[in-house]
């Protein structure tokens, strides 16, 4: 449950700081860019801590491509697993490729089986405001084994600009866009629903993310703790 947690978080990830630079105010364009943040449990208890870092900036005329590197420590300081996923600037809103948001070590669970991976990228553009309704996306995996087929899918759906609200973390206090959306898990018959928001701040990126259960419970939680350029 906390790697599924884990890996919703990451499609949540739908901002980081940014420099300045290019097309892009939620996503960082400068190599070298690291975050850290600090995973807790619904009662608040620390998981670990989840840092990326912008390992390669490539500019083609008018399109911006950056590597985000991703490693998660467990409460222990033990790393657990690492990734990376890339996206990318154009016009007016960045693009997360789907299927590399995918963590290596999920991809070694199924490396038996044939596998076939599709999905919708995730966008997300720079003139956000209140009331705004935001495309949906998801990542679908089909895989097979000794004649036994598993499909596993995560659809983000109902993505809307909530509203705008000011919150503090260890990093500092942020003006933020609140965005709500869910996150449905289908793997074989079973099918779960977690509700979400992403506090989100310009020239930041994300501040702060909640999961909730159907119930309106907090599951899971993570915040800025520190930020290098």
């Amino acid at each position: 449950m906390k790697l599924k947690l884990i890996f919703i978080g990451m499609l949540l990830l739908l901002a980081l700081p940014v420099t300045g630079q290019n097309c892009s105010k939620y996503y960082p364009m400068q190599e070298g860019t690291t975050l850290e943040y600090t995973s807790y449990n619904g009662k608040g208890k620390t998981q670990g801590t989840i840092s990326y870092t912008v390992s390669n900036v490539v500019n083609e005329g008018s399109t911006s491509s950056a590597t985000m590197d991703m490693k998660y420590m467990d409460d222990k300081g033990k790393e657990a697993f690492s990734s990376e996923f890339t996206y990318s600037c154009t016009g007016n809103k960045v693009t997360i490729d789907y299927e590399s948001l995918m963590s290596n070590q999920m991809l070694e669970q199924f490396s038996d089986m044939e596998m076939e991976v599709s999905g919708t990228d995730i966008e997300l553009p720079n003139d956000l405001e209140v009331g705004m309704e935001l495309p949906d996306a998801n990542v679908i995996m089909k895989m097979s084994m000794s004649g036994i087929n598993m499909n596993s899918q995560v659809d983000m759906i109902n993505r809307k600009v909530e509203k705008q609200e000011t919150i503090a973390t260890p990093a500092g206090t942020f003006d933020c866009f609140v965005i709500y959306s869910e996150n449905q898990s289908k793997m074989m018959m079973a099918s779960q629903n977690f509700p979400s928001r992403l506090w989100l701040a310009e020239d930041v990126g994300m501040v702060k993310q909640e999961t909730y259960n159907n119930n309106g419970k907090l599951m899971s939680s993570m915040e800025l703790t520190n930020l290098s350029k």
